[in-house]
């Protein structure tokens, strides 16, 4: 059983590390593709929409309709909490800085632990809110403490995004008995549909269409799927620190597809929170060998 379990937390760390690596690449897309925010957002919800529920299709052949019912209320809040939160992130970009984004979101560990904990009764260990601790310091470094409030709306929309993540990964580890790959199609394409009214899906020339096509399957689509395979897997707050790689990553892409050297400050606050994701999982495994050779 303790062999099960330690192989199922390995894989959901896989999983939760490959799903950071495809969110750290929107930054990139972003850069690449010069449509507006709402023609991008409908775009990449048809694609990664479409993407994830032909793995649904693969996955469970004529019976993979069965599997949206079967999801119930709780696949229909994933898919509503990840859909909103796509939402808010964009949103929270228009009304204020990158900076306040990011470490607005950097808080997800805590905000999951404390809703994971008053919910689930699953308490976070001492390890991991170290770990956290530490990564929020990293990405304050990364963004050069830049946090203002100078816009009360866009911090707002920055703290329901991540209210919203946080739902749902807590959502998905509390329900991981229900199958949920529907939910994660289904959120893009529910993305999709209610930014319609504001986007100019028409106006997007053949290569761009290529590009959202890559950004939808690689970013979004791939993304979703591994973030809700991994989170059934491991404690709801360690899930939400094991995210925090997706900020040091981020600017690794833009630096090699663009030659844009990140300012000093970012590299430093990308070791730091690199150094705490990766210190708090091999501290975790090394916790688990020990356990497991005093175990009679």
């Amino acid at each position: 059983m303790g062999e099960t379990r330690r192989g199922q937390e390995g894989l959901g760390i896989l999983l939760l590390v490959g799903s950071a690596v495809a969110f750290s690449t929107a930054g990139y897309f972003t850069r690449l593709i010069p449509v507006d925010v709402w023609t991008l957002l409908f775009w990449r919800g048809i694609f990664a929409g479409l993407f994830v529920m032909g793995v649904l299709v693969w996955q469970h052949g004529a019976d993979a309709w069965r599997s949206i019912p079967a999801m119930g209320l709780p696949g229909l809040s994933v898919t509503a909490l990840s859909s909103s939160g796509m939402i808010f992130f964009i949103h929270a970009f228009r009304h204020t800085s990158v900076a306040d984004v990011a470490i607005v979101y950097a808080a997800a560990p805590f905000v999951t632990a404390g809703i994971a904990w008053l919910w689930l009764r699953e308490r976070p260990s001492r390890g991991t809110l170290i770990a956290s601790a530490i990564a929020f310091v990293g990405v304050v470094v990364m963004m050069g403490g830049a946090f203002r409030l100078g816009n009360m709306l866009g911090d707002l929309f920055a703290l329901a995004m991540t209210l919203s993540l946080s739902l749902m990964m807590v959502v998905l580890r509390r329900h991981g008995d229900r199958p949920m790959t529907a939910a994660a199609g289904l959120s893009p394409l529910l993305t999709a549909l209610l930014v319609l009214p504001f986007a100019t899906p028409g106006g997007v020339g053949s290569i761009d269409i290529w590009h959202l096509a890559l950004f939808g399957v690689l970013q979004n689509g791939i993304g979703l799927l591994l973030i809700t395979w991994g989170t059934k897997m491991l404690p709801a707050a360690q899930g939400a620190l094991i995210g925090a790689l997706d900020a040091p990553l981020a600017p690794v892409w833009v630096w090699l597809a663009f030659n844009e050297i990140p300012p000093t400050l970012t590299l430093m606050g990308g070791a730091i929170v690199m150094l705490a994701v990766l210190g708090h999982l091999l501290g975790d495994r090394r916790s688990a060998v020990l356990a497991q050779t005093d175990s009679p």
